[in-house]
């Protein structure tokens, strides 16, 4: 038996995004998608009742081939991207993609470049400006030439750790599809951050605890990635969060449900609320002028939360003014045979 042929408002409708069949001005056929968009009772109606941008109508009414880029098609700010293609005599098939994420990808590809050339242009001016005074003749003083030194030797290794940093944050990236396979201690990660942070504890007058029971906690994951995750939250906690003298961080390790925990908790002045939402963000600061003095790239949060992102892990971070902040860390336990 011969099947029926499938119908224009079928056939649209399996399209995700909003499309609409216009022939000599008129709608024909709209699916559930430009309905949402453009109204409910468009179809059978002028193509001018659902559409008033001047730059969409004119592009859709020629009856040509087209792509268009436009914002303002529905909403104010709303990027899009119209597609206009002949299929018949005065009748054309009509598709309009949403383009806000693309937009926001690109602006935040711009952004990350600016943001790092001005990270790097800020140390490289200070260490040529520098490097040019002990290159010119005549005499310096020797307490001049060893502040000139140290500070070309300061300023040189901030710029490593930052080249370090994106590079690590790349090779996080690139493998952000691959899911880790390996049984983790959870607890021995912690321990290797808390050695590799105590010298920086030691010059802060801070103390580093590592609270875990008895029993292991395995986790899965990459270990060089966890152990720089913990690294990362350690340092920062260090800091940032022993401003007083005798003042501690906390790391905590215990086993929840089909989870393993990494809490690090620090006596910090904390961080206000409206910057919480952002301080995973590459190159966000809450005080620009601390973080560089205590050595930090921007970048440590943004690393972590990829790192979580690629252990199918979640990162919670909690803190108010004065009370300090915990920033917790959930991953994935391997499941029981």
């Amino acid at each position: 038996m011969a099947t029926a042929p499938l119908s224009a408002d079928t056939l649209i409708e399996a399209l995700d995004e909003p499309t609409l069949i216009v022939e000599d001005g008129q709608i024909l056929a709209a699916n559930d998608a430009a309905r949402a968009l453009f109204g409910k009772a468009i179809g059978g109606r002028d193509l001018r009742f659902a559409i008033r941008h001047p730059q969409a109508l004119q592009a859709i009414l020629a009856g040509t081939h087209r792509d268009l880029a436009l914002v303002g098609l529905a909403n104010a700010e709303q990027p899009w991207q119209l597609s206009v293609r002949p299929i018949g005599r005065n009748a054309s098939l009509v598709r309009v993609t949403d383009r806000s994420a693309t937009v926001a990808a690109e602006r935040m590809r711009v952004d990350f470049v600016a943001n790092a050339s001005h990270e790097l242009r800020t140390p490289l001016a200070t260490i040529s400006g520098f490097a040019e005074t002990l290159a010119e003749d005549g005499p310096l003083v020797e307490s001049a030439r060893r502040k000139f030194g140290a500070t070309i030797h300061t300023e040189s290794a901030r710029m490593l750790r930052i080249i370090e940093d994106l590079m690590g944050l790349s090779r996080i990236e690139a493998d952000r599809f691959v899911i880790p396979r390996d049984s983790i201690d959870l607890g021995a990660v912690a321990r290797i951050a808390a050695q590799q942070v105590a010298a920086l504890a030691e010059r802060k007058g801070c103390v580093i605890e590592v609270v875990a029971g008895p029993d292991a906690v395995t986790v899965i994951g990459d270990h060089a990635q966890l152990v720089q995750l913990a690294d990362n939250l350690v340092t920062n906690a260090v800091r940032y969060g022993c401003g007083a003298a005798d003042s501690a961080v906390r790391l905590e390790v215990q086993l929840d449900g089909a989870r393993g925990v990494l809490r690090v908790i620090d006596q910090g002045d904390g961080i206000a609320a409206d910057h919480l939402p952002r301080v995973t963000e590459r190159f966000y600061r809450v005080d620009p002028a601390r973080s560089r003095e205590s050595g930090g790239t921007g970048l440590g949060l943004a690393i972590v939360k990829h790192i979580v992102e690629r252990h199918r892990g979640t990162l919670d971070i909690r803190s108010r003014l004065g009370a300090g902040t915990i920033v917790e860390v959930r991953l994935p336990v391997p499941e029981k045979d």
